[in-house]
């Protein structure tokens, strides 16, 4: 068996996680305030609006076929779409130093909770190792850029969107690179109305 036939028999590995996307016109209503964060704030690093997502269930690196098959099996349980908008910022710290800066939910949080609960029991059912930190519905918006976190100084309020309507799960990819993680959708799962 030669190299190119050897790759091909191996299964292909995602760094895989499941999230809900924010529709385009709610990530450029937040163009002006990010931008204007990063001016405040340049020892994170802020996330491209194209990035812009509510992770439910980080997985990490798996087999393709597991995730769609977790995937498959989220589908077929129809879970129900819903109403979600934006809230207040804030942080997770280690000690005193912030290292995520995120918008919380004002409205949404218990629906997007159940299905959180629904995927992590999907992921279980295959074999996955259970998330022990408790779901908190969030959209990141930057990160430290040294691991211990940094000072975060005052930022400016975030805009008061409009709630939007969830209507599909996405399972992404994300791709590491020196500049940042790019995620690419690969699976999308409707929720139904």
């Amino acid at each position: 068996m030669g190299p190119a036939e050897l790759e091909s028999s191996r299964p292909l590995n995602v760094r895989a996680f499941f999230g809900l996307p924010v529709p385009e016109p709610r990530r450029h209503e937040l163009e002006d305030f990010i931008t204007a964060c990063a001016a405040e704030a340049p020892s994170f690093r802020w996330t491209p609006l194209s990035n812009l997502h509510l992770t439910v269930r980080f997985i990490g690196s798996i087999e393709r076929e597991a995730v769609d098959q977790i995937a498959d099996r989220i589908g077929a349980l129809a879970p129900a779409g819903f109403d979600l908008a934006l809230g207040d910022l804030g942080t997770f710290k280690r000690g005193r130093l912030v290292r995520v800066v995120w918008l919380g939910l004002r409205s949404g949080t218990e629906a997007a909770s159940a299905l959180a609960a629904t995927v992590e029991a999907e992921c279980a059912r295959a074999g996955l190792v259970a998330e022990v930190r408790p779901f908190q519905a969030h959209l990141t918006l930057a990160r430290a850029r040294h691991r211990d976190g940094s000072a975060l100084p005052p930022l400016p309020p975030p805009p008061l969107l409009e709630p939007w309507r969830a209507t599909e799960l996405v399972l992404y990819s994300s791709h590491l690179s020196k500049a940042g993680a790019v995620y690419e959708p690969i699976r999308t799962v409707p929720l139904s109305s």
